[in-house]
C-alpha cells in the first residue's frame, strides 16, 4: 500500500516541477502559461466562449490525463493543449483515412474535426484545431454561463467535473493567468511547530481507519495559511475534523484543514484563496458533537486528496510539506 502511495506521489510531483518541455524545448511554467493563454484567447474570439472556461476544461483534462499515462513517465507535462479526441472520433467512424485532415471529407464521414486556424486543414495534432473543435461543443446549448455548464455536463456526464471546471475558470479570471502552481507552507515558519510523517497511521475514534494526513502541532490560535491557489469547497463542522476547511486547487487536489479553532473573517464556501493567505487558526476541535474541543493537543491536521476523474483518494502530504517549508525558508517567508 505504501509502495502504491509513492507511485501516486510521483504522479502528483509533476505539478510541482518548475519547468516543462514543449517540442523538445525547455521553457518556464510562466512562458508556457502565456502561450496557452494566447491560444485560449484566440479560440475565445472565434467561438465567443470565455477563455477562462476553455482553460478550465483544458486544465480538467490535463489533471485527468496524468492518470492515463498520457504524459511521459518522467513527469514532464509536454502537452501544450490537453484537450484531445480519438482519431476515429476526429475523422469519422466510417472514414477509411484515419489521418484525414480535410474538413469537408471529415464532415462527410461524421467526424468532429474542424479547422481552427484557417489553414484549410483540420489536424488532430494542431492545438488550435483541437481547441476550436472542443469549444464548438461548448456552444451546443447556446451562449451564457448556465448553457456552458449544461454543455460541460453533456461532455463529461459528471457533476463534479462541472463544479471543478467552474472553479478553475473563476481562478483564471480572478488572477488573469493560468500559471497558478505556487505553494506555501500552511504555518508561518516563525510560529513554532512540530510535525512528522503520520499518514497511514491507525486511528480508532469513530471506528478503525487510517490517518489520511499529517499533524502539525502548534499553539492555539496559530494562523493557518492556504497552501495553494484554490476555491473553498467545504467549510463548517464535522464530527471527526471539527471545524474544518476544504480547498480545491487547479490541479484537482483537495487540501483539507481540520481541528481548527476558527476561520479567517469573511471566508466562506466559494471564496478564492492564494498561497500564504490566512484562512483559519490552530485548535483542537472535533471527535464529538458540534463544539467539542480539547480531546487532543492543539494541532493542524493537513491532508491532500486527488481527483482522478471518477473518485478521490488521499496521498501522503509529508514530502510536499517539507518541500514547501524549505521553499518558504529560502524565500524568507517568516
Amino acid at each position: 500500500m505504501f509502495h502504491f502511495s509513492r507511485i501516486l506521489n510521483c504522479l502528483i510531483l509533476c505539478f510541482l516541477l518548475s519547468v516543462e518541455l514543449v517540442s523538445g524545448k525547455e521553457v518556464s511554467k510562466e512562458d508556457l502559461a502565456k502561450e496557452r493563454k494566447s491560444l485560449y484567447l484566440k479560440t475565445s474570439a472565434l467561438t465567443g466562449v470565455p477563455w477562462t472556461i476553455i482553460a478550465g476544461c483544458d486544465q480538467y483534462e490535463r489533471n485527468i490525463a496524468s492518470f492515463k499515462n498520457a504524459y511521459p513517465a518522467a513527469g514532464k507535462d509536454e502537452v501544450l493543449i490537453s484537450l484531445n479526441f480519438s482519431k476515429k472520433e476526429w475523422t469519422g467512424p466510417l472514414n477509411p483515412d484515419k489521418n484525414d485532415d480535410n474538413p469537408k471529407t471529415i464532415a462527410l464521414f461524421g467526424g468532429v474535426g474542424k479547422d481552427g486556424n484557417g489553414d484549410g486543414k483540420a489536424r488532430l495534432s494542431d492545438p488550435e484545431d483541437r481547441l476550436f473543435t472542443f469549444s464548438e461543443r461548448l456552444t451546443s446549448e447556446g451562449p451564457g454561463p448556465q448553457n456552458y455548464r449544461v454543455a460541460i455536463w453533456n461532455i463529461y456526464r459528471r457533476g463534479k467535473a462541472v463544479e471543478m471546471i467552474d472553479g478553475y475558470a473563476r481562478l483564471f479570471k480572478a488572477f488573469n493567468t493560468t500559471n497558478l502552481t505556487e505553494h506555501a507552507f500552511p504555518l508561518l515558519i516563525r510560529s513554532g511547530y512540530d510535525y512528522n510523517s503520520t499518514w497511514g497511521a491507525r486511528r480508532g475514534w469513530g471506528g478503525l481507519r487510517i490517518h489520511e494526513g499529517t499533524d502539525l502541532f502548534a499553539h492555539y490560535g496559530t494562523p493557518v495559511r492556504a497552501t495553494s491557489y484554490g476555491i473553498v469547497e467545504m467549510i463548517g463542522w464535522n464530527k471527526y475534523g471539527g471545524w474544518r476547511l476544504g480547498i480545491r486547487d487547479i490541479q484537482g487536489n483537495y487540501h483539507y484543514y481540520a481541528h481548527l479553532n476558527g476561520y479567517a473573517p469573511h471566508l466562506r464556501k466559494g471564496s478564492i484563496t492564494q498561497p500564504g493567505q490566512e484562512i483559519g487558526y490552530v485548535g483542537s476541535s472535533g471527535y464529538g458533537p458540534k463544539g467539542t474541543q480539547g480531546k487532543f493537543p492543539p494541532h493542524l491536521h493537513y491532508g491532500i486528496y486527488r481527483d482522478n476523474g471518477r473518485s478521490e483518494f488521499s496521498f501522503d502530504p509529508y514530502p510536499y510539506l517539507r518541500a514547501w517549508e524549505a521553499q518558504d525558508r529560502k524565500k524568507g517567508r517568516k
